[in-house]
């Protein structure tokens, strides 16, 4: 029994039916034995699927509802790419249009503390699908040197964990765990569908020559000769007097396919689908990310700001136009009480296409965090993206908080959710309490931890720690300095000395990358101790 003593609701322990688990390593490099997984703070419990609550008295209007989770609830994950913290309405953006996002907001939870697993594409999708931090996942960056890693066979993800609970599995947008000749595609880490992009060079072209759908590419003719040259697919594309884009390489912009709108309605038809079973739905969507172009300009058609501001504007607001078509089809099919949404994006913000003036979009829209930090970055504005969660009847709608959580905390919250065990080691910690709104039931971190191009982060509470290459570690306080530019290390030396020693215990060897402070020359020693060789790392980056 959980919450017995002063707590209004107890939660009791029924065994789940047996759950055949795959085989998995634990963390790259499964040779190194590393602490248990954190322990859920709350135990949600599964019989035949379904989860039962025991209420006492006194019980919030929301914890009532909980009493009424009687069916595992269908599960989105949606996830921009290169969405700016500022670029929506709910928070703070007054130009750009986002009215569908903005509902999920205000019938939900916000979160102003919100973490990405990383700063740049790959490395966050492989903290999101595999519960770990960038010092212990698969893929910690979009590529090292000229090759892109994939997860491998034994490499457990969330997917594989809500197929194991009887899930039906579906992804559709940018992949970029696995390319189409690696082992790390869709359907061998999880996913029963999948419909998109492997390679996330691949995605940047919005008019592409074809997707996949499993691991069939589905061609589009339509898009003519617009993929075969990046001056194309990254050219300043025309748009006419009504806001309608003319790509070039595209004879005819009525019939071209634009490769956002093509997935999204194939996710829709995975949701009519899977209407009468649990499904996870996994929405990687690639816009604003890759070349700046949207099929119309829509609503900022006659806006008087320079084109490209225009075009950025018009990806975001397209974005939301697609979660409103989601949102409207759970109504239509009376799932939508049952579906836990998330929504969020995989990095901080990028600078987006420049004016005339060189004044960027990222500037022109202010869409950063407020804390210093973009995409490709080691500050905490490099990892500090939106994030909102919506279920009716279980998240008490317009609440804002400031919980402190990240994208490896997303596998242990579902197992959380749908009454199994974590299979194995995590980083993360089930958000589920503050969901729920038990938040004095809700552990918290201790701190988080990343790595990128051979730098370490961590956020402690108020301080974060940068350690750069050259190995000098830099201490800020976010609170009174959000800007990150006054190094009171010298001032707290304990502090300091703390984060020195999670960076130590964080990072684990991959065969991929250099380690932190680990040299060029020590790094081709390590692959030639390991006998890695270049053919065991070939040039895979185009390789769509």
């Amino acid at each position: 029994m959980y919450g017995a003593g002063n707590s209004c609701c107890q939660f009791f322990l029924i065994i789940p039916k047996t759950l055949t688990l795959r085989k998995y390593t634990t963390y790259a490099n499964p040779h190194r034995k590393l602490k248990n997984m954190n322990k859920s703070t709350l135990a949600l419990n599964v019989f035949s699927g379904c989860l039962l609550f025991s209420a006492g008295t006194g019980c919030s209007s929301q914890q009532k509802d909980n009493a009424a989770i009687t069916v595992k609830p269908n599960i989105i994950f949606i996830m921009t790419d290169d969405m700016g913290y500022g670029d929506l309405g709910c928070y703070g953006q007054t130009r750009i249009k986002t009215p569908n996002i903005d509902r999920l907001a205000s019938e939900g939870i916000r979160f102003t503390n919100a973490y990405s697993g990383s700063s740049v594409c790959a490395p966050a999708r492989s903290a999101l699908m595999q519960g770990f931090h960038t010092g212990h996942a698969r893929v910690r960056d979009n590529f090292f040197s000229v090759y892109r890693e994939t997860l491998r066979e034994g490499d457990y993800t969330v997917a594989m964990m809500l197929q194991d609970a009887g899930y039906k599995t579906g992804m559709f947008g940018k992949w970029g765990l696995g390319l189409h000749d690696q082992y790390g595609i869709p359907r061998r880490t999880g996913f029963d569908e999948f419909f998109g992009y492997l390679n996330q060079q691949h995605a940047h072209n919005h008019y592409p020559e074809f997707l996949y759908h499993n691991e069939t590419r589905v061609y589009f003719p339509e898009n003519g000769i617009h993929h075969t040259s990046r001056d194309l697919y990254y050219g300043n594309h025309p748009y006419d007097e009504n806001g309608i884009c003319h790509p070039l390489g595209i004879d005819d912009p009525s019939k071209a396919k634009y490769a956002f709108d093509v997935y999204c309605e194939k996710s829709l038809e995975f949701v009519r689908n899977n209407k009468d079973n649990p499904f996870f739905l996994y929405l990687p969507y690639t816009p604003p990310h890759g070349a700046f172009v949207a099929p119309e300009l829509g609503i900022y058609t006659h806006e008087d700001w320079p084109l490209p501001y225009r075009v950025w504007a018009a990806m975001v607001t397209r974005i939301d136009d697609e979660v409103g078509k989601l949102l409207d089809l759970l109504v239509e099919l009376g799932i939508d009480d049952n579906t836990l949404i998330f929504f969020t994006s995989d990095n901080g913000h990028i600078d987006g296409p420049s004016g005339p003036d060189g004044v960027t979009a990222g500037e022109f829209f202010s869409n950063s965090s407020p804390t210093r930090g973009m995409k490709g970055g080691i500050h905490n504005g490099s990892f500090h993206v939106p994030s909102i969660a919506r279920w009716h009847r279980h998240i008490e709608p317009g609440q804002v908080s400031d919980l402190i959580w990240a994208f490896w905390d997303f596998l242990p919250t579902v197992a959380d959710i749908i009454g199994v065990p974590v299979p194995g080691n995590t980083d993360g910690i089930s958000i589920l309490p503050t969901l729920l709104g038990m938040h004095d039931k809700q552990q918290q971190h201790d701190f988080l931890y990343w790595e990128i191009h051979r730098q370490q982060a961590v956020r402690m509470g108020d301080w974060y720690g940068v350690k750069n290459r050259d190995g000098k570690l830099e201490l800020y306080n976010l609170i009174t300095n959000p800007a990150q530019d006054n190094d009171i290390a010298a001032l707290h030396p304990e502090i300091v000395q703390k984060i020195a020693d999670i960076i130590q215990s964080q990072h684990v060897q991959s065969d991929v990358w250099p380690s932190p402070g680990e040299s060029d020359e020590a790094f081709k020693l390590r692959m030639a101790r390991l006998g890695i060789t270049a053919e065991d790392r070939p040039d895979n980056r185009g390789n769509f």
